[in-house]
């Protein structure tokens, strides 16, 4: 049997390279001096003066042995001290390269808590390392999120899907299921089932940038109080404060204005969802800069800082315990950051801890201002 060859690692390499290169360039001082060396001397000799060929040949040996003594003493030392050095510099290059690739292979097989030091042999390797290790952290991100996925669906579905399958167990042993209130129960689940599979769909449009824009001059004051008016009946029945207020003057937005609604819309369920009766919720827009700012700010529940920088992704739940009805899907606030992102505009979070309530800001530049076109864009309505 076979067994496979040994393949010399970088350290190998680079020292093979580098005593090439040494022992290249002695055997070329080596050349260079018997060529050049000795007619140079003879030049010499014919310039001192008279002297025989005995004793010329004489002297002619004595250089030609002093120089060879003389060089190869020197190409030894010169040979040894190279080869540690390039020993020496061989292991330091290939031992961060070493654990690099150990870092790797670990990621490889899904441990993604493992980071690459800091080289220290120069920027280029340092950038690389924390290249590395910022896509080493990304990866834990997205296996996070597909373990909680995993386990928001099976959660979501299976309330909905046991309630079916109760009432078809009752219909096959003959107990009667077509009463009002029995379809009112199948129609809620199923329902249930619906909305979890447009929130999967939209929020894969968002992401992808599938998304259809249909931009027009939009007026924010004219957003604000189209979001306000849709929100108001949930605002009243559960007692908590709704205020509306643009600036006046605001310049128009060149944007969609059903895809703003949707984004103000999820802002304001969501706050809705975190304000206990009696709190106030504020939506307000004004400029700032070159761009428009509109802000949902409320007086509810908080955020925890550690939530803050994972609020936006998918399925993300700053309270696990909240189940869907009462928390939300985790999907309405990764689908207004790509809704936003595709206007050429920014989302973000803040809040100064629990019980002190948040605020969720949209900046969007101006008609005329620089926004990105997307590969979704529509042309502009008539």
């Amino acid at each position: 049997m076979n067994r496979p060859r040994r393949r010399i690692g970088l350290g190998g390499r680079l020292f093979a390279a580098q005593t090439l290169v040494v022992l290249v360039g002695a055997a070329t001082a080596g050349l260079v001096a018997a060529a050049v060396g000795p007619a140079i001397f003879r030049d010499h000799l014919r310039h001192a003066g008279a002297i025989g060929a005995e004793t010329s040949r004489h002297v002619e040996e004595a250089y030609a042995s002093a120089s060879a003594v003389a060089l190869g003493v020197a190409m030894l030392c010169a040979l040894a001290t190279a080869l540690a050095v390039s020993a020496y510099v061989a292991r330091r290059v290939a031992h961060p390269i070493g654990q690099l690739a150990r870092v790797a292979a670990d990621v490889t097989v899904g441990r993604y808590e493992v980071r690459a030091p800091a080289p220290g042999i120069g920027t280029e390797f340092d950038t690389v390392a924390q290249a590395f290790n910022a896509m080493a952290g990304r990866l834990r991100d997205v296996e996070d999120t597909r373990r909680r996925l995993l386990g928001d669906l099976g959660h979501e579905m299976r309330t909905p899907l046991a309630t079916i399958e109760a009432y078809l167990d009752a219909a096959e042993d003959g107990v009667g299921v077509d009463d009002e209130d029995t379809l009112a129960v199948l129609r809620t689940q199923t329902t249930r089932l619906r909305r979890l599979a447009e929130d999967l769909t939209a929020v894969a449009r968002a992401e992808e940038d599938r998304l259809t824009l249909r931009r027009r001059p939009v007026s924010p004051a004219d957003l604000l109080a189209a979001a306000g008016a849709a929100a108001q009946p949930g605002y009243t029945a559960r007692g908590v404060a709704l205020t509306a207020r643009a600036a006046a003057g605001l310049p128009a937005l060149d944007a969609d204005p059903q895809r703003l609604g949707q984004v103000l819309g999820n802002l304001l369920d969501n706050a809705l969802r975190h304000t206990p009766p009696g709190g106030t919720v504020t939506v307000t827009a004004d400029r700032h800069d070159r761009d428009i700012r509109i802000e949902v700010s409320d007086t509810g529940d908080g955020i925890a800082a550690e939530h803050l920088p994972h609020l936006f992704e998918r399925f993300y739940r700053a309270d696990t315990a909240r189940d869907r009805d009462h928390g939300g899907s985790g999907i309405g606030l990764a689908i207004a950051r790509a809704i936003v992102t595709a206007h050429g505009g920014r989302i973000t979070a803040h809040s100064d801890g629990p019980g002190r309530g948040a605020t969720f800001t949209v900046t969007l530049p101006a008609a005329g201002g620089p926004a990105r076109e997307r590969p979704g864009d529509a042309p502009h309505d008539p």
